[in-house]
Formats: C-alpha cells, sequence, structure tokens
C-alpha cells in the first residue's frame, strides 16, 4: 500500500501548520512542513507528495487581503507544478487562510484559467468571530465522504464571508454540488448571525472543484481531532473528534487510488 505524503505549506504568518500535519499523522500519513520558498527555488518537488495542504493562519500579516499574497505566489510561481499536481488525479485542502488562498489563487470553484470568481470579505459582524459552528455536509467531496450527519467546529476568522462574482457562479455551484458545508443551527436548519458566523451567501463554510478533489472552508477540523476538544458534548463512545474524518478520508483516497 501507498505510503501517503502530505506538503503543509506555510510561509510568514501561517500558525496552524504543525496542528494540520498532526491531523493527517493521526490519519496515517506521513507529512512534512515546507516553506514555499523550498518549492519555487526547486529545493523540493510538489510532485513528490500526493496532497497539498495550505493552513489557518495570517499569511504575510493578510496585508492587501488575506490570503492575497500566498494566492499570487501560487498563480505565478508554482502554476505549473500546481497544474501537474491536480492532472494527476491528487488532493489538495485548504483551511480558514488556506480556503482565503484557494479562491483568490483560482484554485476554487475552479477553471483552466485560473480565474477568480468567488471570495472570502469581511465578516458583516466588522469584528473577528471566534467560536465553534454547526457545519451541515453537502455536495459530492472526496474529503466528506463519511458525513451523514451535523458536525461541530470552530472558526476563527475576520474574513470569512463567502461571496460569489455573479449569481450564474452560485447556479453552477450549486448545480455542480460544489457546496460542500453549509452553517446551520443544531437542528441542521440554515439560519443568521452568529449560526451563519460572518454573512456568507447561502451560508456556505465551504466549497470544492468539480472534481470534488480540492476543498476549502472557513472552519478548522484540525482543531477538533479529539472528543475531548469539543467544548459542550465530550462523546466518551468515540475518541475522534467531528475533524479528524476529514483527513483520514484525504488519506484513505491516496491509499485507494494511487
Amino acid at each position: 500500500m501507498v505510503k501517503v505524503k502530505v506538503c503543509v505549506l506555510r510561509t510568514a504568518g501561517t500558525n496552524c501548520d504543525q496542528e494540520t500535519a498532526a491531523a493527517f499523522k493521526l490519519a496515517g500519513a506521513n507529512t512534512q512542513l515546507l516553506h514555499i520558498n523550498s518549492l519555487v527555488s526547486g529545493a523540493k518537488a510538489l510532485n513528490d507528495f500526493h496532497i497539498l495542504a495550505l493552513p489557518g493562519g495570517f499569511s504575510y500579516g493578510d496585508d492587501i487581503a488575506s490570503g492575497k499574497i500566498f494566492a499570487n505566489e501560487l498563480r505565478f510561481k508554482l502554476v505549473d507544478s500546481l497544474r501537474k499536481f491536480i492532472k494527476d488525479g491528487k488532493l489538495i485542502i485548504g483551511i480558514c487562510n488556506g480556503f482565503q488562498i484557494l479562491v483568490k489563487s483560482g484554485l476554487l470553484p475552479g477553471s483552466a484559467e485560473l480565474k477568480q470568481d468567488t471570495s472570502l470579505i469581511i465578516n458583516d459582524s466588522g469584528k473577528f468571530e471566534d467560536r465553534w459552528v454547526y457545519l451541515m455536509p453537502s455536495g459530492r467531496c472526496v474529503w466528506t465522504k463519511e458525513f451523514k450527519r451535523i458536525i461541530y467546529l470552530p472558526v476563527a476568522h475576520g474574513e470569512g464571508k463567502f461571496i460569489t462574482k455573479d449569481k450564474n457562479v452560485l447556479s453552477r455551484l450549486n448545480k455542480n454540488e460544489q457546496i460542500v458545508f453549509h452553517y446551520c443551527d443544531a437542528s441542521g436548519k440554515l439560519s443568521g448571525y452568529p449560526d451563519n458566523p460572518n454573512g456568507s451567501t447561502e451560508n456556505i463554510a465551504g466549497i470544492c472543484d468539480e472534481t470534488g478533489r480540492i476543498l476549502g472552508l472557513m472552519p478548522h477540523p484540525e482543531r477538533h481531532l479529539f472528543s475531548a476538544g469539543h467544548p459542550r458534548n465530550w462523546n466518551l463512545k468515540s475518541k475522534a473528534g467531528d475533524g479528524l474524518q476529514i483527513f483520514k478520508n484525504g488519506a484513505d483516497y491516496i491509499k485507494n487510488n494511487f
């Protein structure tokens, strides 16, 4: 069986790389934390990995806009490597700041031209939102294969409001089942603030590309790997937290397809 190799990519301001690497390790993958300069310089090759993970944080201090500088580095310095990586059927996940990077690079929702059709902008509340939220899984995505119920994950962001360029983009996301998570209340009903912490269009918390192999989400699955990390209900029958399954799904996909 193939040994799953994960590249957890960071730069100045990234601060969730260690937790993300730990999550993949728990899922049975081999992880390597790399600074983006290692790939840009050629010291390391993206093609040596099966999964690219873009963790949360504040890359480059969120200058210009959250994730924008890192996104430009991907687009203009690593675009050929990324195109091959995706063509080869490999996986990408972007969490919080990583999600911002994916949409601003055009890797999500995904197009041959890497056009930016969506964005993540300042929360409607005008402040940093740091709390736990309920999520309703939906769509078709490699990373969410085993989710059949509402899950509970923490959010921590100031620019998490998901918007689309126009109604056509939103319609395409719905039609192609690319909307992976919706913010909801405890019963699964879509509702407003604070259940929707940022005012995202149609309560969208995460999306994937048309292949289902590239996932971006604002909540932090790497912060709920163990049931004891749940702030309200410890599930003593299961030691796994709601977030761990995402990383297991990614690792299992590689094991079964490579």
